[in-house]
């Protein structure tokens, strides 16, 4: 079945890096507007969190004198557009 994948940081030819977002689409998926308006919605969310782990990945790493902030898990901005 066909996917869709975002990865972050650097891959090799069997694809390995921190998958961001792997989804499975089907041909029949894209008749409905709705689905694509959310698939749309989730690679935007996959490639800014992408984004955001390249840019940490390259930083330098702290020393033992600095801790930082723990980074949440999820985004308190994302709010699913699916309604039911």
């Amino acid at each position: 079945m066909p996917q869709i994948i975002v990865t972050a940081g650097p891959t090799d030819q069997q694809g390995s890096g921190t998958v961001m977002l792997r989804e499975r689409v089907n041909p029949e998926d894209f008749e409905s507007e709705r689905f694509a308006a959310n698939l749309v919605e989730r690679l935007g969310w996959a490639v800014v969190d992408a984004t955001e782990a390249e840019q940490r990945q390259g930083s330098a790493e702290p020393t033992h004198e600095e801790h930082p902030e723990p980074q949440p898990a999820t985004r308190p901005d994302r709010q699913s557009a699916v309604t039911v």
